[in-house]
This record gives C-alpha cells, structure tokens and sequence, in this order.
C-alpha cells in the first residue's frame, strides 16, 4: 500500500505533461498527421523502459525509480510534441493574425470535452460497480474476468482508435463543406473495424485458452474457464460494438455530443443494471450477458442518430 501511495504521489505530478501531449497529440490529428505523435509515444515508451531499468537496477531507487521515469520521460515527450506543435502551426498561413486566445474557441472545446469527460467518468464509475458485483462469485471468477477483460480492452481501444480517426475525418470534411463525404467515411470504418472483428472474433472465440495464461500466473480451473466464456460471450458480438464506436465517432466530430452520451449512458446503465439484475439467477454468466445486451441497445441508438444527420439530406431527396 506504501508503495503505490508514493508511486501515485509521484505519477500525479506528472499529469501537467501528460495532459499537453494529449492536446498536442490532438492537433496533430486534426491535421491529418497521426504518424508524428506515433513516433513521440515510441520513443517515449522505449526510454520510459529503458529509464525503468536505469533507475531500478542501477540506482537502486525501487518503486520511486519507475514513477520518476515515467515522470521524466512523460515530461520530456510532451515539451518536445508541444514544441513540434508550436512550429507547425507556425507554417500555416492564415489571412489574418491569429489570436492568442479565444473565448468562442474555448466554449467549442468545452462543449465537446466535457461530455466526453463525463462519458468516461461514468464509464469508470459503472466498472467499479460491475466489479463489486464480481468479486461475490470468488477468487476463480476474478481471476478469470482480470485476464479476459485484458484481452477484450484490447480489441475495445483498437475499435476506439479507430473511431477517433472517424471523429477527425468527420470534423475536417464538416469543415471543408464537404459532408457528402462522411457517408463514405462511415462505410469505409465499418468495413475496417468489420475486417478487424473477424480474425479477433474467432481467435479469441477458438483460442482464448491459450490467450489467457499470457496473463495468469497459476491459473485455477475456474479461473481459466470463466476467461473462456467471458470471451466466447463477448466476442461474437464484437461486429456490434465496432459499429457503434464508428457512428460514436461521427457524432463526436460532427459535435452531436448529446446524442453520443444519450446513446453512451444507455450502454452504461443497461450494463450496470443487467449485471445485478442477472447475476442473481445466472450467476457469473449473467454479468457477461449483460455486455452484448448494451452494446447492441446502445448500437441501435447510435446508428439511428448518425442516420438521421445532416449528412443525410442528399440521400433523401
């Protein structure tokens, strides 16, 4: 407890620089650049290692030495992106002077950040509650969760990246007068995430076993089976959720961010409430039925609001 108090202590520090590259890592994206901040995170991320190694091993410094690495090496990445940053946008060529700050700028950002803001915090309230309801059914049933929901975040964040590119085609072609173009972006990101689901869907549907002693250290019987079903629940339904997480990102880009949490907060709730409700008669397995039922609820949601943008107009008349 001592220690991840004073790793914390240390981490916090460090959420200045994290936050500045993430606005850097952005722009860069709304600039249509996504291999810039790559190549920050890289290098960021192998030094980070290579600092951990240093500090442990060398100078003996123990947890400290991994938060101050991180520190360092979070700091060093976000002055060097916000740097980058600063001389791109020096480049550009406007047709008049550019303000050092704008009040109309601002309330945009708020009024897409916040909501995304809370989306996640809820996001991350609902997992702690899912979590409470599963650490009833016993060690085994944690353990197995632990490791599978590992491997379904991974699948989940690649949906997501996916879908924040979306968000950043859509906002630029808004902004370019150029909407009949977000039909095709659309269609072109559910092809990929589509493409994505179906080597993942069956390999986490037919080999999850062996995909989950990558993240147990002495997996129990129950664990390992509990693992397998919360994979072979999920992953069929994973054509579903990437849907969503495409039209998310038009809506997102296109500022409709009441829908977006409208469609996001059903997902939540349904999640939430099922899990309990289910749990009771089902056991375990109802707390991953729950999964599918929201993502597919809230999907239907989401692809009746992108369909109803104004995107739409054109292929209406």
């Amino acid at each position: 407890m001592a220690d991840s108090g004073l790793y914390l202590d240390i981490y916090l520090w460090g959420l200045p620089f994290l936050f500045f590259y993430n606005i850097a890592t952005g722009i860069f994206s709304a600039m249509g650049d996504s291999r810039t901040p790559f190549l920050f995170l890289a290098v960021s991320s192998t030094a980070n290692i290579a600092a951990d190694i240093l500090f442990v091993k060398a100078f003996h410094m123990g947890v400290s030495g991994v938060a101050w690495a991180t520190f360092l090496c979070q700091g060093i990445s976000a002055v060097l992106a916000v740097l980058t940053v600063l001389k791109r946008l020096g480049q550009v060529k406007t047709t008049g002077k550019a303000l050092p700050f704008s009040w109309h700028i601002l309330k945009k950002i708020f009024s897409i950040s916040i909501p995304s803001t809370l989306q996640q915090s809820f996001i991350s309230v609902g997992n702690i509650v899912i979590q409470s309801v599963i650490n009833g059914f016993g060690a085994g049933v944690i353990a197995g969760y632990a490791a599978s929901v590992k491997l379904n975040n991974l699948v989940v964040t690649s949906f997501t990246t996916l879908g924040n590119g979306i968000s950043n085609y859509t906002a630029q072609n808004i902004g370019a007068g150029k909407r009949d173009r977000i039909r095709q972006g659309f269609r072109a990101g559910i092809k990929m995430v589509w493409l994505l689901c179906v080597p993942l869907a069956l390999l986490y549907f037919l080999a999850g076993r062996n995909l989950l002693y990558f993240f147990m250290d002495s997996p129990s019987h129950t664990a390992v089976d509990t693992g397998i079903l919360f994979l072979r629940v999920l992953s069929p339904f994973y054509f579903v959720v990437s849907a969503k997480l495409v039209a998310d990102g038009v809506l997102r880009g296109a500022g409709m961010m009441k829908k977006f949490m409208a469609a996001t907060s059903v997902d939540l709730i349904l999640r939430v409430v099922l899990a309990i409700a289910l749990s009771g008669k089902l056991g375990s397995v109802g707390i991953w039925c729950a999964w599918p039922v929201g993502w597919s609820i809230s999907t239907v949601l989401s692809v009746c609001f992108y369909g109803r943008g104004p995107w739409m107009e054109k292929k209406s008349k």
